[in-house]
């Protein structure tokens, strides 16, 4: 991948069936792997929560960015990866761009990770 090119929001489920109903092939775990990886990271947590948690469910880069200490550029590396794994979507309105979790990305991580209780 080259400097600037985003890479396609990653299918990471071709089906709702939970991981305890049928084994990831080898593909599917790369690709989830990747998604676990972006989360991985504290910063990117964190990132997440605030875009999920902001009122009306977007929160400006302005928002983000003051609540870590880091700079800009580190703070856009973090949103690249998150984006670049399917877990926030952009738009840019004037100078500022808003982000917004993608909720059917993390339908799906929650789904594959349901496990049923039993007693």
């Amino acid at each position: 991948m080259t400097e600037g090119e985003t890479m396609e929001p990653l299918e990471i489920l071709d089906c709702d069936s939970p991981l305890v109903r049928e084994p990831l092939d080898a593909p599917r775990s790369a690709t989830v792997a990747r998604v676990f990886k972006a989360l991985g990271d504290p910063v990117r947590l964190r990132i997440l929560s605030i875009v999920a948690s902001h009122a009306g469910g977007e929160a400006c880069v302005c928002d983000i960015t003051g609540a870590f200490d880091l700079s800009q550029p580190t703070i856009s590396h973090h949103l690249k990866v998150l984006k670049d794994v399917g877990l926030l979507t952009s738009e840019r309105r004037a100078s500022w761009v808003y982000y917004r979790a993608v909720p059917e990305r993390l339908a799906e991580l929650s789904d594959l990770l349901s496990v049923p209780v039993t007693a």
